[in-house]
């Protein structure tokens, strides 16, 4: 039986008690306030973050994936966070993958009793055939989710890097983990409501988790995108406007770069800047590991 009295997420929140007899103004001016709790609870947790950052952009340089596993809110927060890793950043769309409590369906609906379920976290880890070289980032508001305990512990009886992110410190899932990050935002405006402030703060540290690594892996030149795959118009333009900006050059020395390189801002950048042509400038990417700024020194 869960005891949600001993769930920091499932608190009664004493500041918004009286939320529905308030005007519309009032309610929305209450959100707002107990929101801006969020970012300060991730910012006590940064150096948790800055860790995982590390693990993850070590493994994935030697070739492993991250893998997030959640349910509800959780697990589609971790889809929305992966799903977009290719477009930014060109990886591999294996490279960043989500594990859901029910599958494809539960993204949308809720797949009764899923989540409770230790030995489905266990049978989605092996059906993507979880190895030691992943890392396992479980993302659980309450750090007690069974689904998500069950692909922890695979993981970490394969000896993989663990990564917890909870809004509950002290929770199983927290002190299970070789890391655990749990910002406490506070209780929810509407107690039990996860997929608000807790929801928030969940985000907003995957955010810095995949941005990180990108940025560790060299997938940003300066806080360009020099990576990003241009699959629509926005992103042909911005591909344009990258190449311009880093390499201080002008439009149509930006566009001839890249159509010379397959709309690769990367290379075109190195290109522009080093004068050379797009073979060589990819040669010189691959020995620096892909970074630009090394390629640049060499």
């Amino acid at each position: 039986m869960v005891q949600l009295q001993k769930i920091a997420t499932e608190q009664r929140n004493p500041n918004t008690r009286d939320i529905d007899t308030l005007s519309t103004l009032e309610m929305v001016k209450r959100i707002n306030q107990e929101d801006h709790r969020v970012a300060e609870a991730v910012g006590m947790v940064t150096e948790q973050i800055a860790a995982a950052i590390d693990r993850i952009a070590e493994k994935l340089e030697d070739g492993g994936r991250l893998i997030y596993c959640g349910a509800g809110t959780s697990g589609r927060l971790g889809i929305l966070d992966a799903v977009e890793c290719p477009p930014t950043y060109s990886t591999d769309p294996e490279t960043v993958q989500a594990l859901m409590a029910g599958g494809y369906d539960a993204i949308f609906k809720a797949v009764e009793g899923a989540e409770d379920s230790k030995v489905l976290g266990v049978q989605d880890m092996k059906n993507i055939h979880f190895t030691p070289k992943d890392v396992l980032v479980g993302i659980a508001a309450s750090g007690r989710t069974p689904y998500v305990l069950g692909c922890m512990e695979y993981a970490k009886a394969l000896g993989a890097v663990t990564i917890a992110v909870t809004c509950c410190p002290g929770s199983e899932l927290d002190t299970f983990a070789d890391i655990g990050i749990a910002p406490a935002p506070g209780p929810e405006v509407i107690t039990g409501s996860t997929r608000m402030k807790s929801g928030t703060a969940q985000k907003m540290v995957l955010n810095m988790l995949s941005t990180g690594t990108m940025i560790k892996l060299g997938k940003v030149y300066g806080n360009l995108m020099v990576d990003v795959k241009p699959s629509n118009e926005k992103l042909v333009r911005r591909c344009v406007s990258i190449v311009c900006d880093a390499a201080e050059c002008s439009e149509a020395e930006a566009v001839a770069a890249l159509e010379s390189c397959g709309y690769r801002p990367k290379i075109a950048i190195t290109m522009v800047l080093l004068g050379i042509s797009a073979q060589e400038a990819k040669k010189r990417l691959d020995d620096a590991g892909g970074r630009i700024a090394r390629a640049l020194e060499k």
